[in-house]
């Protein structure tokens, strides 16, 4: 499967669920929320960056690109899935909905994927860097 696409659907469906289980928690209790909502706003960054730093770590092709896909990708996906599961799940959201998430919602999403992934891109080669630098001044043995 090509690297954007795996990508793109997994981040998708992460803050899809992390969207409707805010809605839902929001739903409950709407004054005490802002605890939640910080504390699922750095799941979503560190999930991006982590993988993004991964693949920079293991020097995946052309992983830019496959990124910035990704990121189109998991803000149309999320957008779609989260008001199905807001509709399903918390307070029967309609179709009027899915203008303003394929809008606003799916660019706010794109960049939720794209800075931390960037972020994670630039660290992720450094990471390699540094073991093959502690492989390289291992002096190997001497038969």
């Amino acid at each position: 499967m090509r690297t954007w696409l795996v990508r793109g659907v997994v981040l998708a469906v992460v803050h899809a669920a992390v969207a409707v289980g805010v809605a839902a928690v929001r739903a409950g209790d709407p004054t005490g929320t802002g605890t939640v909502e910080a504390l699922a706003l750095a799941a979503l960054v560190a999930v991006a960056a982590v993988w993004a730093a991964v693949d920079g770590w293991l020097d995946v092709p052309d992983r830019g690109r496959a990124w910035v896909i990704a990121a189109l990708v998991a803000g149309w996906g999320s957008a779609v899935l989260s008001v199905i599961g807001r509709a399903v799940f918390v307070d029967q959201t309609g179709v009027r909905a899915l203008g303003q998430a394929l809008t606003g919602g799916a660019a706010f999403t794109a960049l939720l994927v794209l800075v931390p992934a960037a972020l994670g891109l630039v660290v992720g080669p450094r990471l390699a860097g540094d073991r093959r630098d502690e492989d390289e001044e291992t002096p190997a043995p001497s038969p």
